[in-house]
């Protein structure tokens, strides 16, 4: 999906999450500021939502296959718009497809903005766990706690992630949207989806979920990819604990980069872009009015 007010200003690529969960069916509320002063890309990666096909064989399915496609997708658009270099956009999973992208093809890219970054893996399930089991103390859910603690020695030993149901009852997925009802209402309602669609998505969410997630478990990012050679751009919810934002800092305080930003969104959780939507789009629009300028100096703030 390409929308925009006009096809010269500068071109955003955003990579999805999940593993294997797609937002063009409900990201169109969401990004109208942005579509004012830039071209905005969404995609549905392979083997999720529209991408995903009947019948194909996805046993071949891998995180570095999906880089390739970004790659790919990035030369199309560079030569269907021009040749200028387009901001490289990740959001959860899709921040570690992008970062590799922007790090294996970084002539392509004019920055990376990585929107809850995923960090070292196993450090950020006990940052959530301890999140989570804060939560059901404080709110005397003495239960949930004892099922929050059983989780841990599996974390430590990297032998089970993190229960992702406490996250999202105890705040640490959403906080302004509902994201599940966005998602359920465009997979009904969006012109840019039909039912068949619909199903596309709910069996590539499954196959993606399969065939990626022991992948992801066995990554670790910040050794993967210690340095970019282009601008690079942390953005966190302050209440985000499925790619919890502490994580995410300290590969923020790693990564060598010729410019690199931090922005915490106060108000948001994993989802600022969405959340805090109107800020994003503010954000958005400086990080490229400085990147012009080639002025951009490092950036810690909140919004």
């Amino acid at each position: 999906m390409i929308r925009g007010y006009d096809r010269r200003n500068p071109i955003v690529i955003f990579v999805h999450g999940g593993p294997g969960c797609p937002e063009i069916p409900y990201v169109k509320k969401y990004q109208e500021s942005l579509e004012k002063n830039f071209t905005i890309v969404q995609y549905d990666q392979r083997g999720a939502g529209k991408s995903y096909h009947f019948f194909e064989d996805y046993t071949n399915l891998s995180i570095n296959l999906l880089v390739d496609d970004l790659i790919a997708l990035t030369d199309y658009i560079n030569k269907e718009y021009g040749p200028e270099k387009v901001i490289l956009v990740g959001h959860s999973f899709g921040t570690v497809v992008g970062i590799k992208a922007a790090d294996r093809a970084p002539e392509k890219y004019l920055c990376y903005i990585g929107i809850g970054q995923v960090g070292d893996f196993w450090t950020g399930e006990l940052e959530a766990l301890e999140y989570c089991l804060r939560q059901a103390i404080d709110q005397r859910d003495f239960l949930d706690a004892k099922r929050i603690e059983v989780c841990r020695e599996n974390i430590i030993n990297h032998n089970e992630s993190f229960k992702r149901n406490f996250v999202w009852k105890y705040g640490g997925a959403v906080r302004l949207i509902n994201e599940k009802k966005d998602i359920l209402a465009g997979l009904l309602l969006n012109p840019e989806y039909n039912l068949l669609d619909a199903v596309r998505y709910v069996v590539g969410l499954g196959v993606s979920d399969n065939l990626l997630w022991k992948e992801i478990k066995e990554s670790n990012i910040p050794l993967e990819v210690p340095e970019l050679v282009i601008p690079c751009y942390f953005i966190a919810g302050k209440f985000d604990y499925l790619t919890p934002i502490e994580t995410a800092r300290s590969y923020y305080n790693s990564i060598l980069a010729p410019k690199k930003g931090f922005v915490v969104f106060d108000q948001s959780a994993h989802f600022p872009q969405f959340e805090q939507n109107e800020d994003f789009a503010k954000l958005l629009n400086e990080i490229n009015r400085d990147l012009q300028k080639d002025t951009y100096a490092d950036k810690n703030n909140n919004m």
